[in-house]
């Protein structure tokens, strides 16, 4: 993978670049951006950068061997570590190796890859995706190794937040005082939920959401859109590109989000008892695993933020799509300053509880009824 095929990020490419050139290369550095920025693509093209035969001026060459193999990401000096579960396909134990093929082909198809695509991928239902004591210890076992032909032998974690206390401490003294020639590339989007053991340790590198313009000009070029077209989808996506592209596609996830979250509003605002317990045990069933129940969370936050914009804000700010602006019209004015800050930390709260294994239908029925409570406050009057 090459610079030039990340979009934007121009400043933060020249800075690796010259960490390069100038042979100020940290073993251990941590790319954090939010979601959609490009994070994963960037430590991959700075990699093959590093390992590049014949570097030009602004990017690696892109054909001699060692590009050629990052190109494919088979090269055996590069190695990936990321988020699994156990599946159908590996049922005890699961490491990122068993999973290489997999990775391969959804970087290669998609390089800015999500969390949610990634687990649809490798088909693990609602099980949680970790970086579990089985892999620092298949992490120690590779680095252990010689290099094959570069330079340098990196190993790239995408996600260190889902590295646990046991698995995170294993790897401190080697992320700490690697072998010679080894580098660690870090990619996570909260460095809050990164094991401060581990963030201590490294560099950071902060990347940011990628400038609306760049966005709207790549949107242009690779689906052939309409500058209007482009321009909304590039405001409304707020850099992620991610969002924007399934903002393009009518992402049907979001719109399965939307319905239930209508459902779930009308449903509490009315106070109905018996239809809220339907819905939350709906939301508890086989098929919203609690990795999809955290993405729910996360979309519902999303709606109230929107409505606070509606209510408060510039119509600038808005990041909605024509179905939920509609939506927000009649719903919005029910969140207003009186009762926002309590909503916004009980969903905070239930997503918090559902990564630690609670309970989803006894939690969803709690949001539920106290939410039957809240959206009844009345708006504060101003004189």
């Amino acid at each position: 993978m090459q610079f030039k095929e990340i979009i934007g990020h121009q400043d933060v490419k020249k800075r690796l670049i010259d960490s390069v050139k100038d042979g100020r290369i940290s073993h251990a550095q941590l790319f954090l951006g939010p979601e959609g920025c490009g994070n994963l693509p960037l430590a991959i093209a700075y990699a093959q950068y590093i390992s590049c035969t014949d570097k030009q001026e602004n990017d690696s060459c892109g054909i001699c061997e060692s590009c050629v193999k990052f190109q494919k990401l088979v090269h055996p000096d590069l190695h990936f570590v990321f988020p699994v579960a156990s599946s159908a396909e590996v049922k005890t134990k699961p490491t990122s190796n068993q999973y290489i093929s997999q990775w391969r082909e959804a970087i290669l198809e998609e390089p800015y890859l999500s969390l949610a695509n990634w687990q649809n991928r490798i088909e693990t239902g609602n099980k949680q995706l970790l970086i579990s004591k089985n892999e620092s210890e298949a992490i120690l076992k590779t680095l252990s190794l010689k290099t094959y032909e570069s330079e340098y032998k990196t190993m790239i974690i995408w996600y260190p937040e889902r590295f646990n206390i046991a698995s995170g401490n294993k790897l401190l003294k080697i992320i700490e005082e690697p072998p010679s020639k080894t580098l660690f590339i870090l990619v996570a989007q909260d460095n809050e939920q990164v094991l401060q053991t581990i963030l201590s340790r490294t560099q950071l590198v902060k990347i940011g959401r990628i400038e609306e313009t760049v966005l709207q000009t790549e949107l242009e070029k690779k689906y052939n859109l309409e500058s209007s077209v482009a321009h909304k989808i590039a405001h409304q996506s707020d850099g992620n590109y991610i969002t924007a592209q399934k903002l393009i596609e009518h992402s049907t996830t979001e719109e399965e989000f939307h319905e239930l979250f209508k459902v779930w509003m009308r449903s509490a605002f009315k106070g109905e008892v018996a239809g809220l317990i339907t819905w939350s045990e709906n939301m508890a069933s086989a098929a919203f695993g609690r990795e999809k129940q955290k993405q729910f969370l996360k979309y519902a936050l999303h709606l109230f933020r929107e409505s606070l914009i509606k209510n408060y804000g510039d119509p600038e700010m808005e990041r909605t799509t024509n179905s939920e602006l509609k939506f927000l019209s009649n719903f919005a004015p029910y969140i207003h300053g009186a009762n926002c800050i309590e909503i916004i930390e009980l969903f905070n709260n239930a997503s918090y509880h559902i990564e630690r294994n609670a309970n989803p239908k006894i939690l969803f029925l709690d949001i539920s009824l106290k939410l039957t409570k809240l959206l009844r406050v009345q708006a504060p009057e101003f004189n």
